[in-house]
């Protein structure tokens, strides 16, 4: 397992949506990444049961990848590194 403080010191954006309902975590996250270069990343601290299939999902169909996913008490903690640009 990655060291999860190291990934936090990386982390270009930071964004706490606890307390948010699907979909805005996604959607949170989705804008978050949309100005970074490939290889920038985000942060998501969520409560929303959906976070972890809603993430993960994403991630994988936009080519993004998943640093780190973890949900404990509830609480669902993601590292995602924003992949390269996709080619139509």
């Amino acid at each position: 397992m990655r060291d999860l403080d190291a990934l936090l010191a990386a982390c270009a954006v930071r964004i706490e949506a606890e307390g948010l309902k699907c979909p805005l975590p996604l959607l949170k996250t989705k804008k978050a990444l949309a100005p970074l270069p490939p290889g920038g990343t985000v942060y998501l601290r969520a409560t929303d049961a959906n976070s972890m299939r809603d993430l993960l999902a994403f991630a994988a169909e936009a080519g993004h990848e998943v640093l780190y996913a973890c949900e404990e008490g509830g609480l669902f903690e993601f590292v995602i590194r924003k992949g390269p640009p996709v080619r139509a």
